[in-house]
């Protein structure tokens, strides 16, 4: 197994058309690292830069410390798993699996001991003999990942692998994927993916792409409670961080902001006597804002929908037209809130402020 550093690396097409720039990132060996981000942003091209299938136009990949940018992709120890499952339909499961060891001229007992090692891990020891088309959407895909195992490669690259599946597959296969790197603790995979619960839910880190570069990297739960910039805030988690627009009137060891419309808001944030003044946008999740009727409030309207899912009820308050309307997500079924002027708090932990973009936590 491998670790891949990529080093100022940039991808131009024709010379005229940058998608993208100043791509810094360090891959440690047993991680999986998800990359996410809007349509466009470069995430699958970044990938397949790393398989060898994108040349790459400027800067350095290395892979356990050789730089491989020059490298084909046969000779450069990696398995990619696209999103269709490019299986060969008169093959068999097992001749499926075995194909790559075969023209790699293996021995038939090595063959056959890597397609069983890796049957067993993703529990396909009964569908050996069977045809793809005898098999189900995540049995196949189970397939295609079977076919990059009995590789062994140094890293497995998966290309959006569960966005052909349909919603109930697509939670199942993602819980064994988990399940097939919890068996395989020492596997490099990078992972593509639109869909950020998959990015959450599997990311040993997860890397943001946004605006041609790299807009933050760490933890699922670090970019969800600490996002370094808003597109971040805005883009991990659903609902959306509610952002507001305030000045700060308040600076020191916490933050405090007199929100536009009404309102005030305290964050644990630090800043600086020379941020007083300072035009901001105020974040807070959803589910970070509670109900109060005490006389001091963050926010404060008509709740105007609610959305009753039972465990929990999102409440959409009153918006000018073409502004975002507040979200609020609390535990329980409120039908009743509907129509009712609300105020809400939030708890300073809870709070975001972003100073031009940039969250204060990164800035001071």
């Amino acid at each position: 197994m491998a670790n891949l550093r990529l080093s100022n690396v940039a991808k131009t097409y024709g010379g005229k058309v940058e998608v993208l720039k100043n791509i810094n990132l360090d891959i440690q060996q047993g991680e999986l690292i998800v990359f996410v981000g809007p349509s466009g942003c470069g995430k699958s091209t970044l990938l397949r830069m790393v398989a060898g299938l994108e040349k790459i136009t400027d800067g350095v990949l290395e892979i356990d410390g050789m730089v491989v940018n020059d490298v084909p992709p046969s000779q450069r120890g990696i398995a990619m798993v696209f999103q269709s499952y490019a299986l060969y339909p008169h093959m068999t499961v097992r001749e499926n699996m075995s194909f790559a060891l075969k023209l790699a001229k293996k021995s038939r007992s090595e063959i056959d001991q890597a397609v069983m090692h890796a049957a067993k891990i993703l529990q396909l020891e009964d569908y050996l003999d069977r045809l793809p088309k005898a098999l189900s959407g995540g049995q196949r895909q189970r397939v295609a990942i079977g076919r990059s195992i009995v590789r062994d490669p140094k890293v497995y690259l998966f290309d959006e692998p569960l966005s052909n599946l349909d919603a109930s597959l697509r939670v199942a296969t993602r819980l064994e994927i988990a399940q097939l790197k919890e068996t395989m603790p020492d596997s490099t995979m990078i992972y593509v993916t639109h869909d950020q619960v998959e990015a959450m839910t599997l990311a040993s880190r997860i890397v943001v792409l946004a605006n041609k570069g790299i807009a933050q990297v760490g933890t699922p739960i670090e970019l969800y409670e600490r996002p370094e910039n808003e597109f971040v805030a805005q883009f991990i988690g659903s609902p959306a961080m509610n952002l507001r627009a305030g000045v700060i009137v308040g600076a020191g060891k916490q933050t405090v902001v007199d929100l536009d419309g009404g309102g005030q808001v305290v964050s644990d944030a630090p800043s600086r006597e020379a941020d007083l003044g300072a035009k901001v946008n105020v974040g807070i999740r959803p589910e970070d804002f509670q109900p109060t009727d005490a006389d001091s409030y963050a926010y404060q309207g008509r709740v105007a929908i609610t959305e009753d899912l039972g465990e929990v009820t999102l409440l959409y308050f009153e918006a000018p037209i073409g502004e975002p309307a507040v979200i609020c997500k609390i535990q329980g079924s409120h039908p009743d809130m509907r129509g009712k002027s609300q105020k809400l708090m939030a708890d300073p932990s809870k709070v975001q402020v972003f100073l031009e973009g940039r969250s204060l936590h990164y800035q001071n």
